[in-house]
């Protein structure tokens, strides 16, 4: 972000820009939950550079330990969001197992192309909305013994259900959604025995907030016009123009009710 022209207008790309060195430092630690909210609130009404640019001044940009930077020139369009979450590189985590407790995979990380979990008598919490993925197409392996498991995935992931249950069973609701061009496809399996493998489609803590601030700014504009009208109705000349108005002939009136009286 650069103080050069704090008063230009900052595009939507740009706010994203700052959201994702503001998610990123919520996976990390820098920020907690209350003030990740708060500054992601921020971000989305900030209409201005200059109004940008304090939100992320003291953070790193995940790359080095730099004040993030946002281009103060046009660039192309990304061809896809998924392009750069599809990585094929080293996967954070490959397994999970809960005995009797609980595990949870959320965040920033990477999906393997095979992930291997196990809950007995517990659960587990598998969120990939904000997971890059090792490969185009992955498999979460789910065994849930007496226990259960729930596998979160973003809009735009097709999702495909092939486990097995015995006295339990795997959500398939979300099946038969188409993906988005470019990407992955996650493979749900496994294995439950009294218990169960849920599914679901959720956006993002960071996208429900954008649209909630998108919602609120377009009720505030609505809001706006509507008490702009009148006014722009009172200020037309026309409408002050007393030629335009028909007021009623007290004269006549009076002339024709005394030439009745006088026949």
């Amino acid at each position: 972000m650069t103080d050069d022209a704090p008063e230009l207008r900052a595009s939507d790309a740009d706010r994203e820009r700052v959201a994702e060195v503001l998610r990123d430092a919520l996976a990390e630690g820098r920020l907690d939950m209350t003030e990740f909210e708060e500054r992601l609130d921020a971000t989305y009404r900030a209409r201005t550079y200059g109004e940008l640019a304090p939100i992320t001044r003291d953070l790193p940009d995940g790359t080095a330990v730099v004040a993030p930077k946002v281009s103060m020139t046009k660039e192309p369009a990304a061809t896809g969001d998924w392009a750069g979450r599809i990585t094929g590189g080293e996967p954070s985590s490959t397994w999970a197992v809960a005995v009797m407790s609980g595990f949870q995979r959320k965040g920033r990380w990477t999906v393997p192309r095979r992930f291997n979990s196990f809950a007995f008598w517990g659960g587990g919490d598998i969120d990939l909305r904000e997971a890059n993925f090792a490969d185009g197409e992955v498999v979460i392996n789910c065994v849930a013994i007496m226990g259960g498991m729930n596998v979160v995935v973003p809009p735009g992931v097709e999702v495909i259900v092939r486990g097995i249950g015995i006295m339990g069973g795997f959500d398939h609701r979300e099946e038969g959604v188409p993906g988005d061009p470019g990407a992955p496809r996650v493979i749900v399996t496994g294995f439950a025995f009294w218990g169960g493998v849920g599914v679901e489609r959720k956006l993002t803590r960071a996208e429900k907030l954008r649209i909630k601030e998108e919602r609120r700014q377009e009720k505030l504009e609505r809001r706006q016009s509507r008490e702009r009208d009148p006014l722009e109705r009172e200020s037309d000349p026309k409408e002050l123009d007393p030629s335009r108005h028909t007021f009623p002939d007290l004269h006549g009136d009076r002339r024709e009710r005394e030439r009745r009286r006088d026949s």
